[in-house]
């Protein structure tokens, strides 16, 4: 038996649903707007509020977030419906349990995460698609209720296995993981469409499919002077010349001949926002409470094992502490290296990615394609070396939330807090580590940490520069660096250079003066090429470690380099000719003289 005021509500709720499927407005000022989909809104908020109020179960324990929007989604979702219930209490004990708990709980997670893999492959997850993009519901209500309905209508009449949504997705999904072309998939999908009854919701092309889903991230598609001038963006976007070097912003036919038609770009820039996808990061339960690894789940006894047990990370959290307090706060790994899109037909072409990688993740998941971050993808056909600069900007633009942050809600912790990131430092090979940095990374001087007093060799024979200064390494007093005939025909007496601090290299960055792009050429002769964008960044100066090189391309030329020399390999091996000539002018090893 129903009491008056559940009567009351129950009677409301019949009358917005008759409404809702009537056309006619409800008798109420709110819902009384032609506006569909501001009926649609009020209408989900009135169904959770009656579920508060206890009158209506929705047939799912433990439901106590609004997450579900009154669509009616395939009963596997029980699970996650049940995995987004988090017990605030419940979640401050757990991070006081200790270490053995906390590598039950890593493994856990471990599992979790390749079944997690598996389920991708099984389903779609569109109920996961659906909790993520909660954040975004009040501004695309017609979108989300485009949405609902199609994963509500089937495929075609006295279809129960999918739905209009469920059947693009898997379609999709196929697409892309055999790399299929757009053209090709619009022919895989106008042949279904006409195999199927002739009543069938699948789309017939590729387009039309892409707007099922109007929930991906967004791409900002950025115009370059083909000679790396610039980006027209900001005060530059309404251009159609370059104002440094003069070439036109768009292809011509007519070389020479310029007009006001618009064509293909010369030189285009893709830009993935990050901050949308740091928010959808914590717009998911499990992923918040993996971006917290470092602080409540990792095992600290002072090995290492993950860049939070580095000095560096100490040194942040002591210098900033309200950043470091914050566990929720990013640090950011970012990498750049340059590829070829177009396998070994073109070797020439170089296309350059810039990646940002998560270090509070735990180390099983940072290093994962899923949590691998594509930020920038620059056009060849040539690299931009030097002018890196001028399309890191947009990237840089939006990582300046290091000063005022963003609001971000925690799904995790229900809580809102305001977002920072870093840039932890970043990774590359030793070429783009000069292109980022601005040091010249070849000849005499190479070595970013002792600049002026690299001490240098010039091999008459081999034609190359060589630093054989690696005795100052050992400690003082140590019984090779005595040693003549072995090394480089000097016993040593000076220690390791220091690197400079950070303060030291900005001043000598800040009176290089460099103008970008191909067609502008500098006369200066200073070891560093520019002022590095990165040091628009506040906290830039203030890093003991800021490039670091990647373990791979060391790991490649050491390793390659003596094992060609230890299995006399043709073409690997240092040992030549050259090599022995070259030693007999520095008097040592005489029993290799040729």
């Amino acid at each position: 038996m129903l009491s008056s005021r559940e009567a009351r509500i129950t009677g409301l709720l019949s009358t917005l649903r008759q409404n809702t499927h009537d056309g006619d407005s409800p008798d109420c000022d709110v819902a009384s707007s032609s506006d569909e989909s501001v009926l649609f809104i009020v209408f989900t908020c009135f169904v959770h509020f009656c579920y508060y109020m206890g009158v209506m179960p929705l047939d799912n324990e433990g439901y106590d977030q609004w997450i579900w929007h009154g669509e009616s989604l395939p009963s596997s979702t029980s699970g996650s419906r049940n995995e987004a219930h988090v017990n605030s209490e419940t979640h401050v004990q757990n991070e006081t349990q200790t270490n053995s708990q906390t590598q039950a709980d890593n493994k856990e997670n471990d599992e979790t995460h390749e079944s997690n893999e598996e389920d991708d492959k099984i389903n779609n997850r569109i109920d996961e698609m659906m909790r993520d993009m909660q954040g975004d519901f009040s501004e695309m209500p017609h979108e989300f209720k485009c949405l609902f309905d199609n994963a509500e209508k089937p495929l075609f009449s006295r279809c129960t296995k999918y739905t209009k949504l469920t059947g693009v997705l898997k379609l999709y999904n196929l697409k892309a993981k055999n790399g299929w072309s757009d053209k090709s998939f619009t022919g895989l999908l106008e042949l279904l469409k006409d195999m199927l009854p002739s009543d069938n919701e699948l789309p017939n092309s590729t387009y039309e499919a892409k707007k099922l889903c109007p929930l991906g991230m967004d791409i900002e598609r950025i115009h370059a002077c083909p000679n790396d001038c610039i980006l027209y963006w900001k005060e530059y976007k309404d251009l159609l010349v370059c104002p440094k070097c003069g070439s036109t912003r768009y292809k011509r036919k007519n070389v020479g001949v310029r007009d006001d038609k618009k064509g293909p770009p010369a030189k285009v820039l893709w830009y993935l926002p990050v901050i949308p996808r740091f928010k959808r990061m914590f717009a998911n339960p499990k992923e918040a409470k993996n971006l917290q690894w470092h602080a409540i789940g990792r095992k600290d006894d002072g090995k290492l094992r993950h860049p939070t047990d580095s000095p560096q990370w100490r040194n942040i959290d002591r210098r900033w502490p309200e950043f470091g307090t914050e566990n929720r706060n990013l640090r950011l790994g970012l990498c750049t290296d340059g590829m070829n899109p177009h396998g070994n037909m073109s070797s020439r072409h170089s296309t350059w990615l810039v990646l940002l990688v998560v270090y509070n993740l735990p180390p099983w998941l940072c290093m994962k394609r899923k949590y691998i971050m594509l930020s920038l993808l620059i056009s060849g056909p040539k690299q931009p070396g030097n002018d890196i600069d001028v399309y890191l900007a947009p990237l840089i633009e939006d990582l300046k939330m290091w000063n005022e942050g963003v609001s971000v809600y925690d799904v995790y912790s229900r809580s809102n807090f305001t977002l920072r990131a870093t840039i932890f430092c970043t990774i590359n090979d030793f070429p783009a580590y000069g292109n980022l940095s601005g040091y010249t990374c070849k000849g005499a001087k190479a070595c970013p940490i002792c600049q002026d007093e690299t001490p240098d060799l010039w091999l008459s024979n081999s034609k190359k520069n060589v630093f054989m200064s690696h005795k100052t390494f050992l400690p003082v007093g140590h019984p090779y660096r005595k040693k003549k005939q072995a090394f480089n025909g000097e016993s040593e007496t000076r220690v390791a250079h220091l690197p400079l601090s950070g303060h030291a290299i900005h001043e000598r960055v800040n009176i290089v003066d460099v103008a970008f792009g191909k067609a502008c050429k500098t006369t200066q002769k200073t070891l560093w090429k520019k002022r590095s964008i990165f040091w628009d960044l506040t906290y830039w100066e203030h890093l003991g470690v800021r490039h670091c090189l990647d373990v791979m391309h060391i790991e490649k030329n050491v390793c390659e380099s003596i094992i060609g020399k230890l299995l006399n390999i043709q073409g690997k091996t240092k040992d030549g000719i050259k090599a022995r000539k070259d030693m007999v002018e520095m008097g040592i090893r005489e029993k290799l003289t040729p």
